[in-house]
């Protein structure tokens, strides 16, 4: 299990001298991100060459999409690094957001038990897939905590003509990783992003990918700095110099390379200045 130490109080910021006597974050950064960034691995590569460059400490704060969004309108983060387009755009609409950047893709899969019970194996038709699925009966494990992961998952069921619920329907309220670990020992279908299923997959024994390939199952993040003109106190600073540093050259070849290595294909693909 990875260590938290990148996720650091403000007394402890205080204590090293990252924060400057007013509370303003003068050499650090508030980072509020999916949890797919986190349980992959990701960012233990890609935030020590920023830090050792900006000289500034990131504090990551990783949650759902939904959950880094509000923490990011409350003020209390500097830059989003997310997956739900939709609410990224009404971020930015609302004010909250200075501009929307591309910076990396991956996609969606449907696992499920080895045994199949909805016998789905293979399909590519998602909404096919859950409709099957729920006239099945089996059980599906969600993440149901406004992730973008449930966001995609909700929006699949809709164009289904469904709303999951009932005993079948475990409504897990966590990180896509412990709502791996759930639907492995429940014996339960569940979508997750394709690199979080990658980096647990060894783990996760009792689980297989079941359907995959649907363009729906696409999956693009993007990086927003926090308007200071809604929070002054965001270090607009630093969140221009991260953003720069994720969409430029350097950051780009260590997402496309990350995972390479050891799963034997990247788990993201970087799309960032892309059309």
């Amino acid at each position: 299990m990875k260590t938290m130490t990148k996720i650091l109080t403000s007394a402890l910021l205080i204590a090293v001298g990252c924060l400057s006597p007013a509370g303003g974050a003068e050499n650090s950064l508030i980072l509020a991100t999916t949890t797919s960034t986190y349980d992959t691995g990701l960012l233990d590569v890609l935030l020590p060459p920023f830090e050792n460059q900006c000289k500034c400490k990131v504090k990551v704060i990783a949650v759902g999409t939904g959950q880094a969004l509000r923490t990011a309108r409350d003020g209390s983060a500097d830059v989003v690094l997310v997956h739900d387009r939709t609410a990224e755009e009404q971020f930015v609409a609302d004010g909250f957001g200075v501009k929307r950047y591309d910076v990396m893709f991956n996609d969606f899969v449907l696992v499920g038990p080895l045994e199949d019970p909805a016998k789905v194996a293979g399909t590519k038709d998602a909404v096919g897939v859950f409709g099957t699925i729920s006239r099945s009966r089996a059980l599906f494990a969600s993440r149901a905590d406004e992730s973008g992961t449930h966001k995609k998952e909700l929006a699949i069921w809709k164009k289904a003509g469904l709303t999951p619920s009932g005993p079948s329907y475990l409504q897990v309220g966590s990180g896509m990783a412990a709502t791996l670990r759930v639907a492995n020992e429940k014996g339960a279908y569940c979508l997750t992003d394709r690199g979080t299923w990658l980096a647990h997959k060894k783990e996760l024994t009792g689980l297989a990918v079941i359907a995959e390939k649907d363009p729906i199952l696409l999956n693009y993040y993007s990086v927003i700095a926090v308007s200071p003109a809604k929070h002054p106190n965001v270090n607009a600073v630093a969140a221009e110099k991260f953003i720069k540093f994720l969409t430029g050259s350097q950051g780009q070849k260590i997402i496309r390379d990350f995972g390479k290595d050891k799963y034997g294909e990247a788990l993201f693909t970087p799309n960032a200045g892309q059309k």
